[in-house]
This record gives structure tokens, C-alpha cells and sequence, in this order.
């Protein structure tokens, strides 16, 4: 083992000097950056569907959006060389749908066929299969401009909204950002409503054997006759052919009930449930249901889209998939916390502390649909959704108060009273298998990602080896020990989940590098020995993948290329993250690599404080549709999932301020693990057994 902090100084003063310095720069930078009201907050960046669906939702709903030429240099600046728009940079190939949603959205907003633009994107488009492989999300934007048939659609019956909580199809059997997605999909597909593009163009260019010859009928998802898919296939024809008689009875009460809920939902800012999809799409059944611009509902929604949820960069325009200010904020105050800053000392802690204990969710929100006796106590991801907080968010802010809890001047009643509620809950959110999802437990059944609807990201929240392991991180902290009945299940579940290599599989991180990252310093919390062969497993699995330079990184490309994990350019978050599990697992065998790293963080800071990374590390769906790994050695996977390394069915995110919090964080605990500066004070806020390199 590597020796503690009152031991010679594994590093020279050089290195330790260094880390010193960038600390103090990178400070600096965060303290510039907060805001007034006391929160961090980083753009939100992710594929051109975001900025397209906003284009064509103007078009929908018959207004013009202040930031549309903002939006359009976006999309031409975003253009791959060959004409297509990817998922992520760097991505091996283009994608598809992002492809076809961002010509449409360009004719829609009268950019002509004839432009060089447009000419790449059709050739590229027609070269890569056209319209026949587009997934169901575009179809349904295509049929809402008169491009694609309603009727092939894949069905979305409001009646779903009436089904009991026991069915098997009850929109809460449904992943949270699926369940809001649903509800107003479901209205648009039971009306069936067509806004044409200028000139009434279908696209026909993108039919060059002619569009009436085309072939619509041929399912967004593949299905193997005799399976369950292909049974909800023919369900689905059926429902068509019931929707275009007619005999839908009570259809209009069912419609009502979907608009009341929708409206029930909307969060404070004008947004639905955090994201993109169900604001987009809610705006438009509403409007198309008779809501009138000037109705506050829509004012809000579309005032929101202004406001934080767009940015500016190289002089176009953005549009964020979400709003990260709790999480951005929690890890902020995180790595102010380990570097040594306190609330009474430092105004931005007791800024951002009064913030986070403001935002804390003490309502009851969808969660407690299958939870009906828990009471409330969790944050969410973004700064404005009650319905929907997250076991994530709640753990991060658990290891937080854990840490500032004594020393945190005249609140600490109130985070005392924070810490128990938020315990409670996240308690009470633990799912059979002994691990957490991020927004509901036991959210499992399979049978939900067969249905045509589900071709997309994930449709369900299973629990998760990252998400686990920071409940376990944030529980040891508060000194709860393996004794405990839910952590000792929650631990056999992380051993379960552990990977033949060592690693651990990301679910909201790229890729195993995050979930390793996550689960080491949760069993070293725990005070898990940290000789067990699991361990030193996942610390040599790291070893292997450290760069040249020092660092780590991983691309998007190993969710679906078993060789891709662990392996890539590399990037400050994801050495952050593979030191933080190096520092946890200690050692003498990990300690150059440690020092690496260190070199690799110091080394690439800018003279502002902070770190560049193009690069996503975050993971919105790895698109396998069931939200859980699966086998990558599955020689039909690609069939099944109808995606390659492109992720044309994935989600992914790069949250710029991944570069900047988590090289502080790994750079907080480093220092102590080389022995380049003893920190008595950090060390008397880690509690649970945390202390690295022990």
C-alpha cells in the first residue's frame, strides 16, 4: 500500500507545487463563474436534433423564434464534410435521423434543395439507405409535415393514459423521460395533424425511385416473425385500422385526460420534465388543441427557450437537451468542499449552500405513484423540475452536507433536516436488486421496450452500477457501514455488475471509465478492503487503459465496440474519473500511474483556470432500449439494435463543466493520496472510511 499523508511525500515538490497552482487557478475560474443567486451552471451540448426539432416546431406552431438564424449558422457550422450531422464528434459515421430532421428543418425554414448544403446532405442521405432506417421520433416529426403517413406510423393510443397502475403498459411502467415523451405523442397520433412544408414539398428528393412507389409500411423496428415485436407489430396495424374507422370510443375523455396531465406537469421555468422531448412536443399538442400562443401556458414554453435553455457560441445559437444547474452546482460545491473552502469562510459555499437547501424537492412527484407512502426528499438534475428528482442528484448532495454538515455556521439545523429527509427517500427509492435508478425503483419490465414506440434511447430506468455507487459513496460518508441491510444488498448488486475485464459499465457517464471511477470510491468509503481481487481487478483494468500523455479517455463508441472500452483520446474528465478510482483503490502498483494523471491535469490546464474538452463524456441513452448493458459479444446485436458505433439511436452529452469540476475534485484528493500537501482539515470532513490512498 501506498503510504498516508504523515509518510515521506510520494511526488517531489514540483509536481505537488503544480497541483497547488492549478487548484488555486482553477478556484479562480469557478468563483468567476457562479452566479449571482449562488449556483454553476455549463452548457448542455448534444446532436442537431435539438436545434432541427426547434426549427420545425416553429414552422408547427406558426410563429417565428427570436434566435432562428442563430439556430440555422448551428446547423451548417455542425455539417460533417460529407453532408451529414453526427451524434457525437467524432463519431465513426453520421446519423441518419439528426441527417434527415435537420434537411427537413431547413426547408422548412426556405432554405433551397439546390444549396451546396443541402445537395451533400440529400447525397449522403440517399448513399446511407434514405428515409427507410429512420427511427420512430423522426417518423413522427415527418408525418407531422405531411412527409410521412400517419397510419405507419407506430401507434400511440391516449387511451394509455387510463390504463391501471398494475398494466403493463400504465405510463408509469415507462422510464420518466419516456412517460412524458408519450403523453403528448399520444394526442398528436390519435389526431393525426399535418402542417405542410413551403410549397407543400414532401421531400420528394429524398425518393428517387418516386415517393408513391415508397414503402412506408416497413417497421421503424425490425422484428423476427413469431416474436413478441412482431406481435405488437400486428397490434399496432390494429389500432391503425381501429383509429381510421373510428372505433375508439371514449377517445375525446381520453384525449382530456392526456392535455390534464400535461398541464399538471409543466415545471416553473415553461419546460416539461427537464428535457427536450415532452416541452417540444407538448407545446404542439397543446397548440394544436386549440391553446393560443398568448395562452401563459405556451408563453411560457416558448419564453423558456430564450432563456437558459439556449446559449451562444462562434456566433450561432444552441439549444440545450436539459438544464444542469443542481448537478453542476452539487459538484462545484464538491470540489470547493475537498480542496479545503468552508461555508462561513467562503461567501460562494454559503451562496450555493443556501441555494441547494432552497431547491431540495418536498413535493411529491411521479415517483410516488409506485412509492405512495415515501415521503419527499430528493433534488433534481435541473434547477426548475419538481416532478421528477433523482437518486443521483440526491446522493451527490448527501455527500455534500455529509462533508459541510459541522461546520456550516447558522444552517446547520436546516441541513441536519435535509440530510434526513433526503436519506429517507433515497432509502425508500432502492429497487429489489439492491441498486438505484436514476428516477424510479423497479422500473423493469422488459416487455415495455418491445412495443414499435420504443426504437429509441432507453424506455426504461433500471438501476444502475454509477448511480448505486454514489448512494453507497454518499451513505459511507455519513458513516453508514456494509451492516446496514440496504447497503449490504446493494453491494452484492455492484459485484454482480462488475465486468469479466475488471471494469464497471457506465450508464450516465462514458463509458466504463465512469462507472469504474464511481464504484471504487464507494466500496473505499464503505471501508470495502481494497486488496479484494474485485478491486485491484478494476485498478489494473485502468492501468492497462492509461495513455502516453498520462491521461484516460474513452470514446462514445464503446457502447457498441467491446474494444473501445476504456480506450481513447484523452480527456480531463475521464482521467479525473479514472484517478478518483485509482486514488480510492491506493497501492504501491498505482501510484506513478496516479502521478501521471496529475501531470497529465496540470500540465493541460489553460492560464483562465479551466480545462478544454471537445469531447462528450456524458451519456443521455447508450440507445439498447432496455436502459441496462447487454452483451456486446452478441453477433446479432447490431440487428436487434439497428445501430453501430454511430449510436444512431443513442443520446449523447457533453456537459462543459466536466472539464473544469471533476479535474478539481481528482486534484483535491491526489494531493493527499502523493503526499504533496497534508490537509488536516480536509481530512477531518471525510467521513465513513473515505480517506484515499489509506
Amino acid at each position: 500500500m501506498s503510504t498516508s499523508n504523515s509518510q515521506q511525500p510520494l511526488v517531489g515538490h514540483s509536481l505537488g507545487n503544480r497541483i497547488e497552482q492549478t487548484l488555486h487557478t482553477s478556484t479562480g475560474w469557478l468563483m468567476r463563474h457562479q452566479t449571482p443567486e449562488g449556483f454553476w451552471v455549463g452548457m448542455v451540448e448534444t446532436n442537431s436534433c435539438m436545434e432541427a426539432e426547434w426549427l420545425l416546431a416553429a414552422h408547427i406552431l406558426g410563429t417565428s423564434l427570436p434566435i432562428e438564424s442563430g439556430l440555422i449558422r448551428t446547423l451548417f457550422d455542425r455539417q460533417r464534410p460529407d453532408g451529414s450531422w453526427d451524434i457525437y464528434p467524432g463519431a465513426p459515421e453520421g446519423d441518419i435521423n439528426s441527417t434527415v430532421e435537420v434537411y427537413a428543418a431547413l426547408q422548412a425554414t426556405g432554405h433551397s434543395v439546390t444549396r451546396p448544403e443541402m445537395r451533400r446532405a440529400r447525397d449522403w442521405i440517399l448513399a446511407h439507405g434514405g428515409l427507410r432506417n429512420v427511427r420512430v421520433f423522426t417518423r413522427y416529426w415527418l408525418a407531422m409535415i405531411g412527409v410521412w403517413p400517419w397510419r405507419h406510423t407506430a401507434n400511440l393510443p391516449p387511451e394509455i393514459i387510463r390504463l391501471p397502475l398494475w398494466a403493463p403498459f400504465n405510463i408509469y411502467q415507462f422510464a420518466q423521460w419516456a412517460r412524458a415523451t408519450l403523453v403528448p405523442l399520444a394526442v398528436l397520433s390519435a389526431r393525426r395533424p399535418v402542417w405542410p412544408l413551403p410549397g407543400n414539398s414532401r421531400l420528394e428528393e429524398l425518393f428517387p425511385e418516386g415517393y408513391e412507389r415508397f414503402d412506408f409500411a416497413i417497421p421503424a423496428k425490425q422484428a423476427r416473425p413469431f416474436s413478441i415485436e412482431w406481435l405488437f407489430q400486428g397490434i399496432d396495424t390494429l389500432l391503425h385500422g381501429a383509429q381510421t374507422l373510428g372505433v375508439m370510443p371514449g377517445r375525446e375523455n381520453s384525449i382530456k385526460l392526456c392535455l390534464e396531465w400535461m398541464l399538471r406537469h409543466q415545471d416553473a421555468d415553461g419546460a416539461w420534465g427537464g428535457i427536450q422531448p415532452p416541452w417540444i412536443y407538448g407545446l404542439i399538442a397543446l397548440r394544436h388543441e386549440g391553446y393560443a400562443l398568448t395562452h401563459p401556458v405556451l408563453e411560457r414554453g416558448l419564453a423558456a427557450l430564450s432563456a437558459h435553455w439556449s446559449y451562444e457560441r462562434n456566433g450561432g445559437r444552441h439549444i440545450q437537451a436539459t438544464d444542469s444547474a443542481v448537478w453542476d452546482t452539487l459538484f462545484s460545491v464538491l470540489a470547493l468542499s475537498e480542496i479545503g473552502h468552508r461555508v462561513p469562510e467562503t461567501p460562494a459555499m454559503a451562496r450555493a449552500l443556501r441555494w441547494l437547501l432552497d431547491h431540495q424537492v418536498l413535493v411529491p412527484g411521479d415517483w410516488s405513484v409506485t412509492a405512495p407512502t415515501l415521503p419527499p426528499g430528493g433534488w433534481a438534475f435541473e434547477r426548475a423540475n419538481n416532478s421528477y428528482p433523482d437518486v443521483d442528484d440526491t446522493a451527490l448532495a448527501l455527500l455534500i452536507l455529509s462533508q459541510i454538515r459541522r461546520d456550516c455556521g447558522a444552517l446547520r439545523q436546516e441541513v441536519e433536516q435535509a440530510i434526513e429527509r433526503a436519506v429517507r427517500w433515497v432509502l425508500g427509492m432502492q429497487s429489489k436488486s439492491g441498486g438505484w435508478a436514476a428516477f424510479d425503483r423497479d422500473n423493469t419490465k422488459s416487455i415495455i421496450s418491445a412495443i414499435p414506440f420504443c426504437n429509441f434511447g432507453e424506455a426504461l430506468d433500471p438501476p444502475s452500477a454509477d448511480v448505486t455507487a454514489h448512494v453507497l459513496e454518499a451513505l459511507g460518508s455519513l458513516g453508514y457501514t456494509a451492516e446496514h441491510p440496504a447497503i449490504r444488498r446493494a453491494l452484492a448488486f455492484l459485484r454482480a455488475e462488475q465486468e469479466s475485464d475488471g471494469s464497471w459499465f457506465g450508464r450516465w457517464g462514458v463509458n466504463h471509465i465512469y462507472g469504474t471511477g464511481a464504484v471504487l470510491p464507494a466500496l473505499r468509503a464503505l471501508g470495502q478492503s481494497m486488496e479484494a481481487p474485485d478491486v485491484r481487478s478494476a485498478a489494473q483494468w485502468l492501468l492497462r487503459r492509461q495513455n502516453p500523455d498520462g491521461g484516460w479517455g474513452e470514446s462514445c463508441a464503446s457502447y457498441m465496440v467491446k474494444d473501445a472500452r476504456g480506450r481513447g483520446e484523452s480527456t480531463p474528465s475521464q482521467t479525473a474519473w479514472a484517478l478518483l478510482a485509482l486514488i480510492a483503490a491506493g497501492g504501491a502498483d498505482v501510484t506513478e500511474a496516479i502521478a501521471a494523471g496529475v501531470e497529465y491535469l496540470t500540465s493541460t490546464c489553460t492560464a483562465e483556470g479551466t480545462w478544454d474538452e471537445l469531447a462528450y463524456t456524458g451519456t443521455g441513452f447508450p440507445g439498447y432500449g432496455v436502459g441496462a448493458r447487454v452483451d456486446l459479444d452478441d453477433p446479432d446485436l447490431f440487428e436487434k439494435l439497428q445501430q453501430g458505433a454511430e449510436l444512431s439511436r443513442g443520446f449523447m452529452i457533453g456537459y462543459n463543466m466536466y472539464r473544469h469540476y471533476f479535474p478539481m475534485l481528482a486534484l483535491a484528493r491526489a494531493r493527499e493520496c502523493l503526499g504533496s500537501r497534508a490537509h488536516p482539515q480536509h481530512e477531518a470532513t471525510r467521513g465513513g472510511g473515505a480517506r484515499p490512498c489509506a
